[in-house]
């Protein structure tokens, strides 16, 4: 059976079209206002891709094994999307940048063994490392973002493999994996292309554990956002490979937009992109740790001492964390948002780059309780302000507020912007109880003068505070 009602130019002037709108979703998601709007573009984009291969005179048969899998994996999607929590989005973003980098593995080998058309000369050697560098890249991603997946889970400890000799390792690795490239692009006969393609296959896989098992915690966010780099540049290589120009922008849209993010996010927290791939933030356990004593003592606030403060400030900053997403209190605050407004109550949140387990997680948060936009700011617009910041409530948040960042030159976080809300006139820190955030680092902020915990589940305790509108 052939379905085709394209041709090749109408398929190639749709495929612009479709990367015209790739690139207004980047624009549209860059910012919170017009994220709605650039999603909708991506939807849109994705629909005209679809239909252009689909369609067009490269697909001319199988339309009934092709049909059957695209229901499945469109209903697939449909039920993951309605049962996954918000506090799973990192998880689902990470094991869904696997299943990239497996269909860019998976495509590859399928063109190694079946091209699409016969190459000869120096157009072979090129076929064959876009191959080969596709195959490499798309199992890295998979596996890389399996160990993510795990440990942004809980399955998997969130503390660093720490092996004596992991830079030896990965550099090894990287080199095993550049001889087997010369000897598959210079293999002779099928064999040996296929010993070469197999021992970079299980090297590769290793080299993806490894690579994502030696980061800490902390760094999480920015491997979340290396892993959709890679997954990018994996579907590009497929774009190479397939001869697809579609695959091979939108591929390097995501290359290079998520290597940038991953800049971005580096930048954050003061460090470069290679000290978070050598290893970054993390300790070998998450408990606090013994010399808690040793700091002071902790100053616990009862709800009706909260209320007090609240009422009796002018200006409040809302600090979030994934504690915040845990407890899915962010549309609890939207309506003490509102009630304090009422009182004539100034109220702002302040972001970190990092907070929560991937980039952007706590700006969604607070999009899907529909809090303005007009209200959210990034940390470094707040952090000279905080003078002026009568009242900081700290949602779950660790990390992103510890002061030894900046005020102990040994601390694992040393150098890490973070949000200096201590500089406010008071700071109340929801948590459920004392332990360390998920670099495992403890946090002077809770023992400080003008700092209270109020300790239990943050959705309860806010809730009690709807009260104050009467």
């Amino acid at each position: 059976m052939n379905l085709e009602l394209l041709n090749l130019e109408s398929v190639r002037a749709l495929y612009i079209v479709s990367a015209v709108l790739f690139i207004l979703t980047l624009g549209g998601l860059s910012n919170q206002e017009s994220s709605r709007q650039g999603n909708m573009y991506g939807i849109a984009a994705m629909s005209i891709a679809i239909f252009a291969t689909v369609f067009g005179p490269q697909v001319s048969s199988n339309y009934g094994l092709l049909i059957v899998l695209l229901l499945f994996g469109g209903s697939l999607g449909i039920i993951l999307s309605k049962k996954v929590q918000m506090t799973e989005m990192p998880e689902l973003v990470a094991i869904l940048h696997s299943l990239v980098g497996l269909a860019a593995v998976l495509v590859g080998i399928v063109n190694f063994i079946n091209p699409i058309q016969e190459y000869f000369g120096i157009e072979k050697t090129i076929h064959s490392i876009e191959v080969y560098l596709g195959i490499f890249i798309g199992m890295v991603t998979f596996s890389g973002s399996i160990i993510a997946f795990g440990k942004l889970s809980g399955k998997i400890s969130g503390n660093p493999l720490k092996l004596p000799v992991k830079h030896y390792l990965n550099l090894i690795m990287l080199l095993i994996v550049i001889y087997y490239g010369n000897e598959f692009v210079s293999a002779s006969d099928i064999n040996s292309a296929i010993t070469s393609l197999t021992v970079m296959l299980i090297i590769s896989f290793i080299f993806g554990v490894h690579l994502v098992a030696a980061i800490g915690g902390a760094d999480m966010p920015v491997v979340v956002s290396m892993l959709n780099s890679y997954s990018g540049w994996a579907a590009s290589a497929t774009g190479f490979m397939l001869s697809n120009d579609l695959l091979i922008v939108v591929g390097a849209l995501v290359g290079s937009s998520g290597a940038i993010l991953s800049y971005i996010m580096c930048k954050a927290m003061n460090r470069s992109f290679i000290s978070v791939i050598a290893g970054g933030f993390g300790t070998e356990s998450s408990v606090a740790s013994s010399d808690t004593k040793e700091q002071g003592e902790v100053q616990a606030i009862e709800i009706e001492e909260f209320k007090t403060m609240i009422t009796s400030s002018k200006k409040i900053a809302i600090i979030p964390g994934y504690g915040m997403a845990v407890a899915q209190a962010q549309f609890v605050v939207n309506e003490i948002i509102s009630i304090l407004n009422n009182k004539d109550i100034k109220v702002l949140f302040v972001i970190h780059p990092v907070a929560g387990r991937m980039p952007g997680h706590m700006n969604v948060l607070l999009a899907e309780a529909q809090i303005p936009y007009d209200i959210v700011f990034e940390m470094e617009e707040v952090n000279d302000d905080f003078d002026n910041i009568d009242l900081s409530i700290v949602i779950g948040a660790n990390d992103i507020v510890n002061p030894s960042a900046l005020e102990d030159p040994n601390s694992p976080i040393a150098g890490m912007p973070v949000i200096e809300c201590w500089k406010g006139g008071h700071t109340v820190v929801m948590k459920r109880g004392m332990s360390t955030g998920y670099a495992g680092v403890e946090n002077p902020l809770f023992f400080k003068d003008n700092t209270r915990m109020l300790f239990g589940d943050a959705k309860e305790s806010l809730s009690q505070l709807l009260t104050l509108n009467n």
